[in-house]
């Protein structure tokens, strides 16, 4: 069953589709399908319920449903007929797309396809009309919601339009139907929906307690700075850049960075330097996540669909969605419990009394608004160095392998091997923090860019030494410099003779269809859609293929050795976590969420240890056989970094 439908709500569809529907005014308007590939159907749920033979079709679990984005359809559905729609019977064409690495957009998709059926352009002026609230004017006799009987025309248009993208998803669902996603991954999918019907609790009073005390907080700064530089709006970037002028301190820009910049090497003082501070402080406000916490948190007190499976269309990582746990700034203040107890009492004069830089504190208190329900708690468990052991599987770098199995002191094991320096117990803090770094910046073909892209300079390495740290470590891990090419001559090979090339622990390159296929140890493939051998300025082979772009939707991009290889060890490392959410929930855990290489599981206090949960994220599959797989873990009554 084919399905598309369109819906009316007064909650903004940015704040994710479970909020979406968790209003009064929540209507499916029109429901369109199609059996089997059969004529499509639509029906006008403004003038009369769905037939019962059409609600069995949904309900029933020996018929599969399809749609674009599956997740609103099953969601919206769920509420119009008040029950949990089980995810096991759903399947997603947007995430068959980007599996293959193709757009997410429907539109997008099957302008890519070149498939004959091209979705209606007309649909956002008719979604603007009809699916959200309206502007009472005078003209529109101060209504706030458009009905069909306001505009027959258009409702006859919107209509249409739904039938017709029944229309392109199955186009769209034929067209992939050659490159089918096996069943592993809708399984992971399913899971993944699961979770996000669970949701994760959120600490709303936390949220709007923090809100009110930044504003507060940016009120006294502008006031401040207003009685400093003398200006009307010194929110202003212009105003304030003149008033600098004016200072003799011309600037160019107030990006946080420099005006950081200024402070931390002492160029400024006085005025100067206090109207910089002040600035610094309004551009540190950390409202934004916290007023899409509150917004976009549903009347069950959880927060639902903060990811988005297969998010990352390269490697089939999870994305982020609405606050971006991601991208949560970090916490390192020990003082944690009294910061949020401060916060929620809105207390600002102690906060300012006991902290230097209020701001910040309240940034750091962003993931901790993240909450377990009453009676429980949060156990959090992360994979240990993930991506530096499963690249080292894949090119046997043995000695970093025996590391893990062994101490564990990867960066301190790093830096022996690299300086001879006689052994783990040798290693001085300075040396491990170039082991660290190089290990960090150097695994996928990086060089002195990737070195100072990761800090090498500001943590006081030198730049004379960055080169010589560059040879210095691919000299230590020559069997992963040698996958790197390796890797890149088989690409080449199997673009440039067909058949399937053979590559370590299983990897088979191969292409089909108009696509190079990188075939994973977990049986996954990577995609790489309409793949080409060009030259590059020296006449040496390289690889192209077209993907998401930053000045165009989709176009032609380069990839090379390392940058494969990151592919290949982060989506490995993506499936060794998704095998461990299945184990996880089969085991009985709640899982809420996760984050990279860590996962955050709800579970009832005094039931279960971390040390089992640590010991399910360690099971190393068949297919990854003597990867030294490790977690480490935590409980906790809200999120947060240990």
């Amino acid at each position: 069953m084919s399905i598309d439908i369109e819906t009316h709500s007064d909650n903004n569809i940015r704040l994710g589709v479970y909020k979406y529907v968790d209003s009064p005014n929540f209507q499916v308007l029109i429901f369109a399908f199609s059996i089997d590939g059969g004529p499509v159907e639509v029906w006008d749920l403004t003038k009369s319920d769905l037939p019962q033979y059409i609600v069995q079709l949904i309900l029933s679990p020996d018929v599969l449903k399809k749609a674009y984005n599956a997740q609103f359809e099953r969601v919206a559905l769920s509420k119009h007929f008040d029950r949990q729609l089980d995810p096991t019977q759903w399947q997603c064409t947007m995430v068959q797309a980007l599996e293959l690495g193709l757009p997410a957009s429907l539109g997008k998709c099957a302008e890519y396809l070149s498939i004959e059926e091209q979705k209606d352009t007309a649909g956002t002026h008719l979604i603007n009309y009809f699916s959200k609230p309206c502007k009472p004017t005078k003209t529109n006799e101060m209504r706030t919601r458009n009905l069909p009987e306001h505009d027959g025309e258009r409702w006859e248009n919107f209509l249409q339009y739904c039938g017709q993208d029944v229309v392109v998803e199955m186009a769209i669902d034929k067209k992939l139907g050659v490159l089918p996603m096996p069943q592993s991954e809708w399984d992971l999918y399913h899971q993944d929906q699961r979770m996000h019907d669970l949701g994760v609790k959120i600490d709303t009073d936390l949220a709007e307690a923090a809100i009110k005390m930044d504003e507060a907080l940016r009120e006294e700064t502008v006031l401040k700075l207003k009685r400093l530089t003398g200006l009307d709006n010194p929110n202003s970037p212009a105003q304030l850049k003149e008033w600098f002028h004016s200072q003799n301190f011309p600037v160019e820009t107030l990006a946080k960075g420099i005006l950081q910049g200024y402070l931390d090497n002492d160029i400024v003082s006085g005025d100067i330097k206090q109207a910089i501070e002040l600035r610094l402080q309004l551009a540190n406000s950390s409202t934004k996540k916290y007023i899409m916490m509150r917004d976009a948190t549903h009347t069950d007190g959880r927060m639902h669909g903060i990811l988005q499976f297969y998010g990352a269309s390269r490697t089939g990582r999870y994305a982020g969605r609405l606050i971006q746990v991601q991208n949560l700034p970090r916490n390192y203040m020990k003082t944690l419990d009294t910061a949020r107890n401060l916060v929620k009492a809105g207390d600002l004069e102690a906060m300012e009394m006991i902290y230097d830089d209020v701001p910040d504190v309240l940034k750091q208190l962003i993931r901790t608004s993240i909450i377990a329900k009453d009676g429980y708690e949060l156990h959090i468990s992360d994979f240990s160095a993930i991506e530096a052991r499963v690249i080292a599987w894949f090119a046997g770098e043995d000695w970093v392998l025996e590391a893990f199995r062994d101490h564990g002191k990867i960066y301190e094991a790093t830096a022996d091997q690299m300086f001879n320096l006689g052994g783990v117990d040798k290693v001085s803090s300075d040396m491990r923090q170039r082991g660290k770094v190089a290990t960090l910046a150097l695994g996928y073909q990086g060089g002195v860019g990737s070195l100072m892209a990761m800090g090498a300079l500001e943590q006081g390495i030198k730049e004379e030494e960055l080169q010589p740290l560059v040879d210095t470590w691919r000299k230590a891990n020559s069997k992963i410099v040698k996958f790197w090419y390796g890797t890149q001559r088989q690409a080449i090979q199997a673009l440039e003779k067909g058949g399937v090339v053979k590559g370590p622990k299983g990897l088979r390159f191969f292409r089909k269809a108009g696509f190079l296929f990188i075939q994973l140890p977990s049986g996954r493939t990577l995609s790489y859609a309409k793949p080409k051998l060009e030259l590059d300025k020296w006449d040496r082979p390289k690889i192209t293929y077209e993907g998401q772009g930053t000045k165009v939707y989709y176009e032609k991009q380069d990839t090379y050795g390392g940058k494969l290889v990151e592919n290949i060890v982060q989506a490995t490392a993506r499936d060794l976590l998704a095998g461990a959410l299945l184990r996880l929930e089969e085991a009985g855990y709640e899982i809420v969420f996760h984050v990279h290489d860590e996962a955050v599981a709800e579970v009832k206090k005094g039931t279960r240890t971390i040390e089992e949960m640590n010991d399910i994220m360690s099971e190393v599959p068949d297919w990854a056989e003597g990867l030294p797989l490790g977690a480490e873990g935590f409980s906790t009554d809200y999120y947060m970094k240990d």
